[in-house]
């Protein structure tokens, strides 16, 4: 799975993308994603309010929100999706747990791409969840605050 990412709306240190970058590709070797593009946009909080009203009819920023394409090129290769990352919102929620910012943008994409992948967690009776749990412990270091 390629991952490209976009951080020409809202600007973010090369420590959180790279750690967007690994957990990414590492769970997508671990789900079994193949080939594919995931496209991770990191956003700040007007644009990410705006997403947020727009697709979810909620006017508030958000952490993520994953849009699912699942689009095959005619070179064969699968856009899985898009994830939008609020960074601004992602640097409040490391400081609240007590975690680096780039553990914190890792979570969210790895969140994200679940979603991409058709998870639920708000319809599937925790099997996102669980799921997502395994893998922060496979792939992610150790952190006091699970979220």
């Amino acid at each position: 799975m390629r991952v490209i990412l976009d951080d020409s709306g809202e600007p973010v240190p090369e420590t959180a993308r790279r750690a967007v970058r690994d957990v990414l590709r590492a769970a997508g070797r671990e789900l079994g994603v193949g080939p594919g593009d995931v496209v991770v946009r990191f956003v700040g909080r007007e644009q990410m309010q705006a997403l947020n009203a727009r697709w979810r009819g909620r006017d508030a920023p958000t952490d993520v929100l994953s849009f699912p394409l699942g689009v095959t090129a005619p070179d064969g290769r699968r856009h899985v999706g898009d994830i939008a990352l609020c960074w601004p919102v992602a640097l409040e929620q490391a400081r609240r747990r007590r975690h680096p910012p780039e553990r914190e943008a890792a979570l969210l994409a790895l969140h994200g791409l679940l979603h991409l992948l058709g998870w639920d967690h708000e319809t599937d009776d925790g099997e996102m969840d669980t799921l997502e749990r395994r893998l922060r412990r496979r792939l992610l270091e150790p952190a006091g605050d699970p979220r």
